[in-house]
C-alpha cells in the first residue's frame, strides 16, 4: 500500500498505462515530484520551462496515444498558468488529469502565500478551474481520495480535462487502507442504440438515388476509429471530407477523399456536397471553422450525425461515445449489397489566393517541399494562424502518421508543448519510431518556442519548422483588409531566429532559409536529426493565406463599384 497521497497518486496514474507526467516543479507540488523520484520513473516526471506548455504536452501525449494525458502544476501562478492549456483540452474534448498544488489547508483564508482557497477574498481555484473541466475537485480528506480519484478518471475520459486540487497536507498525509473507502463508479452511458435505425434508414434512402457525404472530426481519432471509418467509406460508396482537425483520421490519398471542410477547405467538397442526397457527420460538431462556405448547401440536405455531442447545425443525431462501436453498430444495419469502390482521389484544387510579392518564400511552396520531404509515420503538430491555415489547405498528410491543430481555443504556442508531448509516447512507439514535427509561426515562438529546450534536454526526435514573417502575420492581415491598412501594430523589428538558436544550443542543427533552391536540402538536414532540430523559414508578412474570410472580403472588395 502506498504510504502517502502523493505515493498513490503517482501509482494510480501508473496503473492507467500514462507514462509520462508534465508539469513544472514547485513549492506546493514538490511532494508529487519526490512520489514519482521513489517510483523510480513509472511514470517519467517531465519538467517544461512553462505551465501551459506542460499542459499542452499532457494534451498532444492524449491525442497521440488515445489515451489519457496527465499534468502537474503548483500553486499560484503556476496554476494560473494552466488555464489557457487546459481550455483548449476543453473545447477539443481531450482527456488530461491536471494535479494541482495548493497550499497547506491550515493556512487557507489566513494570508498564505499563493492561497486560492476562495476564503478571505482569495482566488477560488475551485470555481476557475470549473469552467475549463469536466470534473474540479479539492482533497481535503485522503478518505476520500480514491473516489474522488475515479471520478476525475472518468470524467476525463468522457472527453475534456478533470482537476483534482491538493493541498500540500494532503499530499504529505497517509493514505488509508482502500477497504475503508470504497469506490463508486458512475453506470455506463446507455448506448442508442434503436435511433441508429433512423441513420441506418436515411442513409438507405439517399443511397438509393444518389450519393452520401461524410464529413469526419477528431472523435474519430480520439476513439481511434479510423479503420471503421474506412469502412463505412467505401460501405456507403461515400465521398468523404474531413473537419481541418481531423486531417489524420482517414487518408488524404484515398478513395472518395475530397479534401477539408470550412475556412481552409477545398473546392472538391463543396461540389461533392451539392450533389449528394444526405450528409452525415461522424465525430464532428461542425463549429464555424468546420462548415463556413458549406452552410447553405448543407442547409438543403438531411444532415444526419453520430457522435458524443450534438452537431450546432440541427441535424438527426445519434449519440456514441465509443465512435468505433457506434460505426460498426451502423455497419451491421446497412443493406448487405456492396458498394461500388469509391473512385481514387485526384488532386485537389487548392484556393485562389492572391499572389505576393514580398520578400521570403510562399506558403505553398513550403508546405509542398514539407509534403515531399516528410519522413515516413511523421506527426505534425501546426499551430494556428496564417501558418496554420496554409498548412491544412496544403498538407496531405501520412496515412500512419498523426495531425493536430488547436481549433478548439487556438492558443498560439500549443503546437510546440503538444508536439513535445507526443514526441515522448510516439519515439519508440510500437509501430516503430516517428519523427514529430512542429510547424509554427514566429508570433507563436515568442510565446512558447523556448520549450524546445525540453525537446533539447531529453533529446527527442523532433523538428521545430518556424515561417518566420517577423509579424503576427494574421493580424497583419485583418488589420489590411478590415481596418483600412492605416495602420500596423503587428509587424516585429527583423529577428533572426535560426541564428540565435544555433548561438543557445551549439549542439542542435539549425538552418535558415530565404531562398527557395535551399529549401529542400534544409528540410532534409533538419528532418534526418536523430535528436531535436530546428529550421527557421524567412517568408512575406503580406502574403494572403488558403483562408476562406480573407479570400471572400478580398472578392466583397473587388466586385464593390
Amino acid at each position: 500500500m502506498p504510504d502517502r497521497v502523493a505515493d498513490y497518486l503517482t501509482e494510480a496514474v501508473s496503473a492507467l498505462g500514462v507514462t509520462h507526467i508534465f508539469g513544472v516543479d514547485g513549492a506546493n507540488i514538490e511532494d508529487l515530484y519526490d512520489a514519482i523520484f521513489e517510483a523510480g520513473g513509472h511514470p517519467a516526471g517531465i519538467v517544461a520551462k512553462h505551465e501551459f506548455s506542460a499542459a499542452t504536452m499532457a494534451d498532444g501525449y492524449a491525442r497521440s496515444t488515445g489515451g489519457l494525458g496527465v499534468v502537474a502544476a503548483t500553486s499560484g501562478g503556476g496554476a494560473m498558468n494552466l488555464v489557457a492549456g487546459l481550455a483548449e483540452s476543453y473545447t477539443s474534448r481531450v482527456p488530461v488529469l491536471a494535479l494541482v498544488g495548493q497550499p497547506p489547508t491550515s493556512l487557507e483564508g489566513h494570508g498564505a502565500f499563493q492561497d486560492s482557497s476562495g476564503l478571505a477574498e482569495s482566488i477560488d481555484a475551485t470555481a476557475l478551474f470549473t469552467t475549463v473541466s469536466r470534473y474540479c475537485a479539492r482533497v481535503t480528506d485522503p478518505a476520500e481520495l480514491r473516489e474522488q480519484f475515479a471520478a476525475a478518471v472518468a470524467a476525463a475520459q468522457e472527453g475534456g480535462p478533470a482537476v483534482l486540487l491538493l493541498p500540500k497536507d494532503v499530499q504529505q498525509q497517509a493514505m488509508p487502507d482502500a477497504a475503508t473507502t470504497p469506490v463508486t463508479t458512475a453506470p455506463p452511458a446507455t448506448p442508442a442504440t434503436t435511433s441508429i435505425d433512423s441513420i441506418a434508414e436515411e442513409l438507405a434512402a439517399a443511397r438509393r438515388t444518389g450519393k452520401v457525404v461524410i464529413i469526419a472530426g477528431d472523435q474519430v481519432a480520439r476513439d481511434n476509429a479510423r479503420a471503421e471509418l474506412a469502412e463505412l467509406v467505401t460501405a456507403l460508396d461515400a465521398s468523404i471530407g474531413l473537419a481541418p482537425d481531423a486531417k489524420d483520421v482517414y487518408a488524404n490519398t484515398g478513395p472518395g477523399y475530397c479534401g477539408v471542410a470550412g475556412s481552409m477547405g477545398h473546392a472538391e467538397l463543396l461540389e461533392a456536397l451539392t450533389s449528394a442526397n444526405a450528409c452525415l457527420l461522424v465525430g464532428t460538431r461542425l463549429p464555424v471553422t468546420a462548415r463556413a462556405g458549406l452552410e447553405s448547401v448543407i442547409a438543403d440536405l438531411p444532415l444526419l450525425s453520430i457522435g458524443a455531442l450534438a452537431p450546432y447545425p440541427a441535424a438527426l443525431h445519434v449519440t456514441g461515445s465509443d465512435l468505433a462501436a457506434t460505426i460498426s453498430d451502423l455497419l451491421t444495419r446497412l443493406d448487405d449489397t456492396p458498394a461500388a469502390a469509391p473512385a481514387p482521389t485526384a488532386d485537389l484544387t487548392p484556393m485562389p489566393v492572391p499572389g505576393a510579392a514580398g520578400p521570403g518564400l510562399r506558403y505553398r511552396t513550403v508546405v509542398e517541399a514539407i509534403q515531399r520531404e516528410l519522413p515516413s509515420g511523421a506527426d505534425i503538430f501546426a499551430d494556428a494562424g496564417n501558418t496554420g491555415a496554409s498548412v491544412v489547405h496544403y498538407l496531405r498528410v501520412p496515412e500512419d502518421g498523426r495531425f493536430v491543430v488547436a481549433l478548439g481555443m487556438g492558443g498560439m504556442g500549443y503546437a510546440f508543448g503538444a508536439g513535445i508531448g507526443s514526441a515522448f509516447a510516439r519515439h519508440d512507439a510500437a509501430d516503430g519510431p516517428h519523427r514529430t514535427i512542429v510547424i509554427a509561426g514566429d508570433g507563436a515562438f515568442y510565446m512558447h518556442g523556448m520549450e524546445l529546450h525540453t525537446a533539447v534536454e531529453h533529446d527527442l526526435p523532433i523538428t521545430f519548422v518556424v515561417f518566420n514573417n517577423n509579424a503576427h502575420a494574421m493580424c497583419v492581415t485583418r488589420e489590411q483588409l478590415y481596418y483600412r491598412d492605416r495602420y500596423s501594430f503587428n509587424r516585429f523589428r527583423p529577428a533572426h531566429l535560426g541564428a540565435g538558436i544555433a548561438a543557445m544550443f551549439p549542439d542542435l542543427p539549425a538552418h535558415t532559409v530565404d531562398d527557395p533552391d535551399d529549401l529542400t536540402e534544409a528540410l532534409r538536414a533538419s528532418f534526418a536529426a536523430t535528436g531535436p532540430s530546428f529550421l527557421e523559414i524567412l517568408c512575406d508578412p503580406d502574403e494572403i493565406p488558403p483562408f476562406l474570410p480573407f479570400l471572400s472580403t478580398i472578392d466583397a472588395a473587388r466586385s464593390t463599384p
